[in-house]
């Protein structure tokens, strides 16, 4: 088999054995992402260039690794741009490192802490804001 340029098109069938999504999944976030726009041949067909990959490799990561969900990714890409996502640079900037060391050094806590990989942190720093959020609504609410 040929090995393409990094530069040429790719097949949606390429794309999603490049990026290990089924195709149903690829055209599911064109859907909900209108940068995704593979361009579409004869018999619609599509053809994905370089930058869409990135993007939607970046919009994996952001919704497999870092524990974003759809609407949270689109407003990612709303606030910032795709920019972001194709330099692969968004960061939770909800907490920082030293806020959550501050919080983990009180005296009352448990002295044995388990180590998380970085991805996993971020997954509970997302949960841990979603719920801060619920509650600011909740207490609005009353």
């Amino acid at each position: 088999m040929d090995t393409k340029s990094p530069e040429a098109f790719r097949t949606i069938s390429e794309v999603s054995k490049d990026l290990s999504l089924p195709q149903h999944v690829l055209r599911f976030w064109e859907t909900k992402f209108i940068q995704i726009k593979p361009i579409k041949r004869g018999g619609g067909r599509r053809y994905y260039r370089p930058e869409d990959i990135r993007l939607l490799r970046g919009i994996k990561s952001l919704l497999y690794n870092d524990g974003y969900t759809i609407r949270g990714v689109q407003k990612v890409i709303k606030e910032g741009g795709t920019k972001k996502i194709l330099l692969n640079k968004v960061e939770n900037d909800s907490f920082t490192e030293n806020e959550i060391n501050t919080k983990h050094n009180n005296k009352n806590d448990i002295s044995h802490h388990h180590h998380l990989g970085d991805s996993k942190r971020k997954k509970l720093l997302k949960v841990l804001n979603d719920l801060m959020n619920l509650r600011k609504k909740i207490d609005q609410g009353e």
